[in-house]
């Protein structure tokens, strides 16, 4: 940096030469080492720091993420691609109303739009089902990443997308998307990207229509990914044919199902019931593993919703009323974002999936819909018979035919890319490599899989401008796999259901066990006919609704399985038959009730069965508690706690030899709650509820009165406000990256998963939606979260409150973007967009 000449100095003149520069040498080197320590990332143990000077700039680091209050969307953009001028009105709440001359317009102004508000959780949507985490992450997710990899996720987006692509309306649609999102990311610099891409230490890259392909995917994914093979035959080897039928039936006969049976299935033919047992030749082993899946199916976190339609018939306003509110995982930034979008050819308002082009459940000027989940199995696991121990074939009818090897390149922040080959066979992928795994030479088949019609997805976009019920049964077909119960209302006053998916025509019991893959004639065989799926248009009873209960009753000639509520639909029904004279009032009303159907059942039975005598006066105490509850979860309520604690301790206590197992890491398949109920009402004297260890032959009535005693002496040492089900349950509204200071922790709630507002301590109605299809159309909604990605904005989680209170706003639904509301909502900006010069 400098030279320092001692050519004619003395030494005593040199020394002070060097003194004199030598602060000087300090400094550049400090300057150096600050430098380099505030540009590098700092490594911590299970984590990494972004570098410090760039995060803490001012100019460029996450100070320029706060967001002021009052902040509206003002101006002018010029937008490339765009065909013709369009204007977007944001409201007091941030949702967007785009108005555009054509369709391809709107999609590119809403990736814009999007991607302004969601960039962050967009990218990192999509880079999780890609199996790309790791790329940002490092090694701490390179397992999650392969992983989705060998279970084909990727692959079956890459054939969707393969597909879809060759029709030139999806194709348009999905890429005017991806343009606009990209014109975004493109105008940014590094000072705006989201507070993520700093913490995390990357930036965005360009957006493809893949990536949109991809969240849809992992949209079907997460409500389609369910099996119990393995767990369910396992019980079925330790327990045997009789008892295996005894504690699991297949059907509840108090559910009321979606679609009930007047006589539609009775001259089809029931081919696929015939007797016999499924083939169940592998049992349980000392060396299994955890199963992704080995809890009790009554305690899995399913994800769920609830739909329903009244019409005209019932409601006050004599005009149909459309109610939904789907169960996700909850989440910031939130899994749905708010959208109007306003064209020539349809006005459509709802919620869309950030990444994803068009609205996924809403209403028009003239018909709502919404979803509810299936929850049909349409997955399963065929044991492979390799020829070799490389695994690279395997026989098939005495054939050998070769496995198809993918090998997968997973990018490592830090290191060399890992390499990871996944073989392919004729049922699937096969998902796990580790030997010691009990899946290890089992395919997974799965729907998802399978490529698509070219035309689906741009055939369910047309849903957006059915008006009538005939456009409606031809749009739904589009969900492909994605599995849905498919409520619809119009002004015309139709209402309908539709049990809408690919759902494989199986023999009976197909699919409950692992399955042989050396055998062709174990595959699926076909898949069962649209016009064959349970619907049901205009009942004379006057309402429809799901509520993930069973699809039909046992007269369906076709057989399923799947997990299904037993609870929720039978509340849901009960309110929905008793409705007259029905209002937005009631329909709120309905969705926010605490009532759970699940304590209805078991409270009175376990109230018969224990033991007073044997309770002393504080227990005794508690107990009254129970016996006056009238089943409502409320926050500020001690019985939803003790009943909850009680019935858990019953359960456990009465499986105790499965939870050995459990404990053991084998996967055993545990009976269903509303069957543990039945026994304990109808067959008290259950070898089940003995204890083998002791020398006594202990009852149901046993194991509730240990089960109580426990539970009031728990109950005894804990602070006598934590007994409060708000403190109990507790919700948590965590970051996707899972950073509490973006996280909203311990919000106070109403409400049970087995209740119709079903709230658990991380899950829950991630959108509720009202729609009265009066004239003109009214709706009103909310979700726990915001409009923003940012959790600098004003707009990052500003409905939690409303949300958690049972609070809606009405849905601001204009006709023009000049409009100007006149009730409590606002219109606070607008902007204008005009196409690029070229």
């Amino acid at each position: 940096m400098f030279a320092l000449d001692t050519k004619y100095c003395t030494p005593i003149h040199t020394y002070f030469c060097f003194m004199r520069y030598f602060p000087l040498v300090i400094a550049a080197c400090l300057s150096g080492f600050l430098f380099w320590a505030l540009h590098a990332p700092i490594p911590l143990e299970n984590a990494q720091l972004p570098p410090l000077g760039p995060f803490f700039n001012p100019y460029s680091g996450f100070w320029k993420n706060a967001e002021p209050v009052g902040a509206v969307p003002e101006g002018e953009i010029r937008l490339p691609g765009l065909q013709g001028r369009a204007r977007v009105v944001f409201d007091d709440l941030m949702t967007p109303h785009i108005f555009a001359e054509n369709e391809e317009d709107a999609f590119r102004i809403q990736g814009y739009i999007t991607a302004q508000h969601r960039l962050w959780q967009m990218d990192i949507t999509a880079r999780q089902t890609a199996g790309r985490l790791s790329e940002v992450f490092g090694d701490r997710t390179l397992e999650a990443d392969r992983l989705i990899r060998r279970r084909g996720l990727p692959y079956a987006c890459e054939r969707h997308w393969a597909a879809w692509q060759q029709s030139d309306t999806t194709r348009r649609m999905m890429e005017a998307y991806a343009e606009g999102v990209n014109a975004w990311i493109a105008q940014m610099r590094p000072a705006d990207y989201p507070l993520e891409y700093k913490l995390l230490n990357y930036a965005p890259e360009p957006w493809t229509p893949l990536k949109s392909v991809l969240i849809i995917g992992s949209m079907m994914d997460a409500l389609n990914n369910r099996d119990q093979d393995l767990a369910a035959t396992n019980a079925l080897a330790v327990f045997g044919r009789d008892t295996f039928d005894y504690l699991y039936p297949s059907y509840f006969t108090k559910n009321v199902p979606v679609v009930p049976d007047t006589g539609q299935w009775r001259l089809a033919p029931r081919a696929f019931k015939p007797a016999g047992n499924a083939p169940a030749d592998w049992s349980v082993r000392e060396s299994d593993t955890p199963p992704e899946r080995a809890l009790p199916v009554s305690f899995q976190d399913l994800n769920g919703s609830n739909n329903w339609v009244l019409s005209g018939s019932r409601t006050q306003s004599g005009a149909p009323i459309l109610c939904n509110d789907m169960h996700l995982p909850l989440r910031l930034p939130h899994v749905w974002y708010q959208l109007q979008i306003h064209t020539p050819q349809h006005n459509t308002y709802g919620v869309i999936v950030p990444g994803v082009p068009g609205i996924v459940v809403g209403f028009n000027e003239q018909a709502a819909w919404g979803f509810t989940n299936v929850s049909q199995e349409v997955a399963d696991w065929y044991k492979i018979d390799w020829t070799d121990t490389a695994r690279t074939h395997y026989r098939l009818d005495g054939k050998i035919q070769a496995a198809q090897l993918r090998v997968e390149h997973i990018g490592v922040k830090g290191r060399p890319e890992a390499l990871d080959t996944v073989r392919y066979t004729v049922w699937g992928p096969v998902v796990h490599d580790d030997s010691e795994h009990p899946l290890h030479d089992y395919a997974y088949r799965y729907v998802i899989h399978n490529a698509p019609d070219q035309n689906s997805l741009g055939r369910f976009y047309q849903i957006w401008q059915a008006d009538n019920y005939s456009d409606y049964r031809a749009a739904i077909p589009g969900l492909g796999s994605l599995a849905q119960n498919v409520a619809f209302a119009n002004q015309a006053g139709d209402i309908a259901i539709t049990v809408q998916g690919q759902f494989p025509v199986r023999r009976y019991e197909q699919g409950r066990f692992l399955q042989d893959g050396s055998s062709s004639a174990n595959a699926w065989l076909g898949f069962i006919p649209a016009e064959e799926l349970p619907a049901m248009k205009n009942p004379s009873r006057g309402f429809v609704f799901s509520a993930n209960q069973p699809s039909t009753d046992s007269s369906f000639p076709y057989f399923y399985l799947g997990n299904f509520d037993a609870y929720r639909g039978r509340r849901i029904h009960d309110r929905l038959k008793n409705m007259q004279a029905a209002t937005v009032d009631s329909m709120i009303a309905l969705q926010t009730d605490n009532y759970s159907q699940k304590p209805a059942d078991a409270l009175p039975v376990l109230l018969r069965l224990v033991q007073k005598e044997q309770l002393q006066a504080p227990q005794r105490d508690l107990l009254r508690k129970l016996e006056q509850w009238n089943y409502v979860y409320d926050r500020n309520s001690a019985a939803p706690t003790l009943f909850e604690m009680w019935f858990d301790s019953t359960y456990f206590r009465t499986w105790d030899e499965l939870d050995t197992l459990r404990n053991r890491k084998q996967s055993v398949l545990f009976p269903e709650s509303w069957r543990f109920i039945e026994m304990l009402d109808e067959d008290p004297l259950s070898v089940f509820f003995d204890h083998p260890a002791t020398a006594v032959r202990e009852s149901a009535s046993d194991i509730a009165t240990e089960a109580f005693l426990a539970v009031a002496r728990r109950a005894a040492d804990l602070p006598r406000d934590s007994l409060l089900w708000k403190h109990a349950k507790g919700l948590a509204i965590r970051h996707i990256a899972r950073l509490d200071a973006f996280s909203r922790l311990d919000v106070a709630t109403d409400g049970v998963r087995h209740a119709p507002n079903a709230i658990g301590a991380d899950h829950g109605p991630s959108w509720r939606m009202i729609v009265e299809l009066k004239t003109p159309v009214k709706a009103w909604g909310g979700y726990p979260g915001g409009q923003s990605g940012n959790p600098g904005s004003p707009y990052f989680d500003n409905m939690v409150d409303a949300w958690a209170a049972g609070d809606y706003y009405e849905l601001l639904f204009l006709k023009d973007p000049a409009a100007r509301p006149t009730g409590a909502r606002k219109v606070v900006g607008t902007l204008s967009f005009i196409p690029a010069a070229r």
